[in-house]
């Protein structure tokens, strides 16, 4: 385990520059710091969505993602350094089948609302998409694992569908788009 914060601000970041885990330094507007800063921010978006009424099986769900969101975020933010593990992603695509299976087949387009855990879970499904978007960007210029970005790909893809299964949890069900609306 690394060393434990004990004094939150260094000053080392005054100049516009941070450490990465490796101990190297770059700009806070880095490629790799925003990656993680993202990754970061989805996780954030998730202990909102955790604050909310769930149901115990998606709670348990979204806390293990948050764990392993927290072990992405480390690996990005250490060049080299492999956290995620093709396990992982399996875990969440037998995930996204066990609740995607039982749900009707979508023929719209489908909006962000629903009810309260459901509008932050997609929220938190477009800071995923964000994040992934990121690492995709320092993956032209840096090496990042496969295995993250596939993470991420597949983490947006499980919380829309848990998107869809809390709208119906909620009792709101889904806010559909209505394309015919300007032409009547």
């Amino acid at each position: 385990m690394g060393n434990r914060l004990s004094k939150i601000y260094t000053r080392t970041g005054d100049d516009g520059s941070t450490g990465l885990g490796d101990g190297s330094r770059v700009g806070k507007d880095a490629l790799r710091v925003a990656a993680y800063g993202t990754v970061d921010e989805a996780n954030s978006a998730l202990g909102v969505l955790l604050a909310t009424n769930l149901p115990s099986d998606v709670r348990d769900l979204l806390t293990r993602v948050q764990h392993q969101l927290f072990d992405l975020g480390g690996e990005l933010s250490v060049p080299g350094y492999a956290a995620i593990m093709q396990a992982d992603i399996d875990g969440l695509e037998h995930q996204l089948d066990h609740y995607n299976d039982p749900l009707p087949p979508l023929k719209d387009f489908i909006l962000p609302g629903g009810g309260e855990a459901c509008a932050r879970c997609h929220l938190a499904r477009t800071i995923v998409r964000r994040a992934e978007r990121e690492a995709v960007a320092l993956s032209r210029v840096e090496p990042v694992r496969g295995e993250a970005i596939k993470y991420l790909n597949r983490l947006s893809d499980l919380l829309f569908v848990l998107a869809r299964v809390l709208a119906r949890a909620e009792g709101h069900g889904e806010v559909l788009w209505n394309h015919e609306r300007r032409h009547g």
